[in-house]
């Protein structure tokens, strides 16, 4: 069998080669492999990549390459496995396997969770995995997610981030839809539903299907709630479906004994 297998051993090795979006460079401490036969580069030791301001480090890189009709030589995709991070239009990821798709502009991290912390700092964590379209400016974390910050979590089956450019050309969150088993929690509230929608432009939530609001005690049932996180507003509407929006109450008195039975068993 003619296997062709080169070795380059050393450190702070660094190879540049062009591939979808721009040059690709590979950076690794220990040795880079290339694989002629299989067609791919490995990458061991501290492994890191770099692409147009993307940043990619494992444990272990393998990158993956084609010839074009004119006989030049371009990546198409980019594997990371082990300990992976990653800087990604100014968010950082961390996982155990990214897989880069340079020629379907497609990044998909897996972990247990893998997570991401945006720009403002809220982290989402999800176990299935989280897959981002940079083309597209979009993001969609699959499986168990939870979305996090100081205030707020939140809880879902799937979120979809929807990304502009601001006006100093930063990637900023547009829009961010939430499906299944929705949970929102604050320091004051717990609200569930089946959907929901926020817009931080406007400071606006939308909550759909089912929605219940619990806070402090009171419950509210309905097909549609919004929040204006402006004013601190919450509306509560009924659906098309003729159910009627409906409420549980505690009236003062019950607080004020709640308080006085908990201030009771603390002495």
């Amino acid at each position: 069998m003619n296997k062709k297998l080169w070795t380059i051993i050393g450190l702070g090795l660094v190879l540049s080669f062009p591939s979808f979006g721009g040059d690709l460079n590979i950076y690794a401490d220990k040795q880079v492999e290339i694989h002629q036969n299989e067609q791919k580069l490995v990458a061991l030791g501290n492994a890191k990549a770099t692409q147009d301001g993307r940043t990619v480090i494992a444990d272990k890189l393998t990158a993956y390459y084609q010839k074009t009709p004119a006989g030049k030589t371009t990546f198409s995709k980019l594997q990371a496995n082990g300990n992976v991070k990653a800087d990604i239009q100014n968010s950082k990821a961390f996982g155990e396997e990214m897989i880069y798709d340079l020629s379907k502009d497609e990044v998909t991290l897996t972990g247990k969770p893998g997570k991401v912390i945006n720009p403002n700092g809220d982290i989402i964590t999800a176990e299935k995995n989280i897959i981002y379209y940079p083309q597209q400016n979009k993001a969609i974390a699959n499986g168990n997610v939870i979305a996090y910050n100081k205030d707020n979590k939140v809880h879902a089956d799937k979120m979809i981030s929807y990304f502009k450019k601001n006006a100093k050309g930063e990637s900023e969150i547009d829009k961010i839809e939430i499906f299944g088993h929705v949970k929102i929690n604050t320091k004051d509230a717990e609200a569930t539903s089946d959907r929901g929608t926020y817009l931080p432009q406007i400071g606006l939530v939308q909550l759909h299907d089912n929605v219940v609001i619990n806070q402090q005690g009171n419950i509210i049932r309905g097909s549609y709630a919004e929040t204006d996180l402006n004013t601190g507003i919450s509306k509560m509407k009924s659906g098309t479906n003729g159910k009627r929006v409906s409420g549980v109450f505690k009236s003062t008195k019950d607080k004020a004994d709640k308080r006085a039975e908990e201030n009771k068993n603390g002495n």
